[in-house]
C-alpha cells in the first residue's frame, strides 16, 4: 500500500538488529494506544464508505440485470463499467495537486466524490434495465468513476493520518470497514429485495444504498484534515510526472511493481470462479449465502486483525511471506469440494480458511503499498499501486471462466494456488534487497540504503 529524503546512505540508515528487525520495535502498550485512536475509528467509516458502492457494481448491478432478463453476454461486457478502478491513478495528479474548498485537499476531495456516488446511486434507482440499458450503463460508469475517485482521497488521507508504525493495523481498520460495507451492499441489499423478506423493488435498493453514503460524508465532516508535511504539487510537471518519476528512480522499484501486481493474483484469479463452483458442486442458494455472507464474512473480520497484529510485531514483509504461503495453501483447498460433495461444514471450512489468509494477505499488501507513497504524493503514488493490484480482479478475471472449463475445477485451483510461486520468488528477493526502514522518508529501496530484510 514515502516522503522527503532522510536517509540516502548506508551509514545514515537506522541500525537493525541481526535479524534485520528494528530494535526498537512497537511494544503491546503501543497497540492499544492505536486501537484507541480516534483516527483509527475514521478510517473504519471511510472504509465502509468505499466498500460499499464496489460490491453494488460487482455483484447487485448483475443480479439485477439477470432478474430483468437481460442477456449473459451482455451481462459480461457491462462488468466493464469497473474498469474505473483500475484507471483511477490516471486522474490521481489532480487530488494531489488541487484544494477545492476550504476543507482541505483530502477531505474536500472525498466529500466531492461522495455527493457524485449519492447522486449517482440515486440516478440507478430511476432507471429500468429493459427499457433504457445504456442509461444503468452510465449511471454505472457514474458510480465507478466517483467510487475510484473517493478511493484514491481515502487511501491518501489514510497514509498521511497514522504514524508509520501504525499503517498495518490502519489497514486492518479499513479493510474492516469496507467489508462491513460489501457486506450491506450484497447481503443487506439483496436480503431487502427478496420476495420472502420485504420484498423491496431494485429501484428502492438503489435509493438505501445512497442514503447509506451519508456515513462516509458525516465522517468526512467530523473528521480532522490530516497535516500537511509538503506544499502541494505547483505545476504539472510537480503533480504528473514526479510522483511516477521519484518512484521509478528507487532502488527495486521495478520489482516492487511486478510483485504488486502479483501477490494476489493467483487468489484473485481463482476466487472470481468461485460462485458458479459452488452452483455446479451443488450448494444451494441459501448455504451459499449462510457461508459466503455469514462464515466468510467472521472469517475475514479474523483475519485482518490477525493479520494487523502480526505486521505489527514481524514488520511487514516477513508477514507478507507468511501470508502468501497461507494464500497459495487456501486457494487449492477449493479442490476439497469436489471430494466431499455439497456438505456444507465443507464449504464453510474453505471459505473460513480462505477469508482468514486473504484478509491477512490483504491487510499485510494495503500497509506496504501505504509505505510506499511517498507523502508528497501519496494519492497518485498509491492509486497507481492500487490499480496494479486490482488488476488480478478486474483485468485477468475475465479469463478464468475459460481456464476452468478447460482444465476442470480441480486443476484449476491448484492452478491459481501455484500463480502465487512467481510473487513469492519476488517477495524472497525484496526481503534481500529492498530496504522498508527508509519508507517513512520516501527512500524507502533507494539506491545506497541499507539492504536490511525489514523494519517494523
Amino acid at each position: 500500500m514515502s516522503d522527503s529524503t532522510r536517509v540516502e546512505t548506508e551509514t545514515e540508515t537506522a541500525p537493525k538488529s541481526s535479524e534485520g528487525k528494528a530494535p526498537d520495535g512497537p511494544t503491546f502498550v503501543d497497540l492499544l494506544r492505536s486501537l484507541g485512536s480516534g483516527r483509527l475509528l475514521a478510517i473504519l467509516f471511510l472504509g465502509f464508505s468505499s466498500g460499499l458502492p464496489y460490491m453494488l457494481m460487482a455483484s447487485s448491478l448483475k443480479i439485477w440485470l439477470r432478474r430483468e432478463g437481460i442477456e449473459l453476454s451482455t451481462i459480461g461486457y457491462i462488468s466493464w463499467v469497473m474498469v474505473p478502478y483500475s484507471l483511477n491513478f490516471l486522474w490521481a495528479p489532480l487530488l494531489d495537486r488541487f484544494t477545492p474548498s476550504a476543507l482541505g485537499r483530502r477531505r474536500s476531495w472525498i466529500l466531492i466524490a461522495q455527493v457524485g456516488l449519492l447522486l449517482s446511486l440515486a440516478g440507478l434507482g430511476f432507471t429500468e434495465p429493459t427499457a433504457s440499458l445504456p442509461l444503468v450503463v452510465a449511471f454505472a460508469i457514474a458510480v465507478s468513476f466517483f467510487s475510484a475517485t473517493q478511493d484514491i482521497g481515502i487511501d491518501a488521507f489514510r497514509r498521511e493520518s497514522l504514524r508509520d508504525e501504525e499503517q498495518g493495523i490502519g489497514a486492518s481498520f479499513i479493510v474492516y470497514g469496507y467489508r462491513v460495507g460489501m457486506l450491506v451492499s450484497t447481503g443487506l441489499g439483496l436480503w431487502l429485495v427478496d420476495p420472502d423478506t420485504l420484498g423491496l423493488s431494485f429501484n428502492q435498493m438503489w435509493w438505501l444504498m445512497a442514503a447509506f453514503v451519508l456515513v462516509g460524508i458525516v465522517t468526512v465532516l467530523l473528521v480532522k484534515e490530516p497535516e500537511a508535511e509538503f506544499m502541494p504539487p505547483q505545476s504539472f510537471k510537480d503533480a504528473v510526472v514526479e510522483p511516477f518519476f521519484e518512484f521509478l528512480q528507487r532502488r527495486g522499484s521495478i520489482l516492487v511493481l511486478f510483485f504488486v501486481l502479483l501477490f494476489k493474483i493467483g487468489d484473485a484469479f481463482a476466487g472470481s470462479m468461485t460462485s458458479p463452483y459452488y452452483v455446479d458442486i451443488g450448494f444451494s442458494d441459501a448455504e451459499i449465502a449462510e457461508a459466503a455472507k455469514v462464515v466468510g464474512f467472521f472469517s475475514t473480520m479474523a483475519g485482518l486483525f490477525l493479520g494487523g497484529v502480526l505486521i505489527y510485531r514481524l514488520g511487514i514483509l516477513r508477514a507478507l511471506f507468511l501470508f502468501a504461503f497461507l494464500q497459495a495453501f487456501s486457494t487449492a483447498l477449493f479442490a476439497l469440494l469436489t471430494v466431499t460433495g455439497p456438505q456444507w461444514w465443507a464449504l464453510a471450512t474453505v471459505v473460513g480458511v480462505e477469508d482468514v489468509s486473504s484478509g491477512m494477505g490483504t491487510a499485510a499488501l494495503v500497509a506496504f503499498m501505504s509505505l510506499l507513497a511517498n507523502k508528497r504524493y501519496t494519492a497518485t503514488q498509491y492509486a497507481l499501486l492500487s490499480s496494479l493490484a486490482s488488476l488480478g480482479r478486474t483485468f485477468f478475471a475475465g479469463f478464468a471462466g475459460k481456464t476452468a472449463a478447460a482444465l476442470g475445477y480441480v486443476n484449476f485451483f491448484l492452478f491459481g494456488s501455484a500463480m502465487a510461486i512467481p510473487g513469492i520468488i519476488l517477495l524472497v528477493l525484496l526481503m534481500r534487497s529492498f530496504d522498508l526502514s527508509a519508507s517513512a522518508d520516501g527512500s524507502a529501496g533507494r539506491s545506497g540504503a541499507a539492504a536490511a530484510p525489514e523494519s517494523s
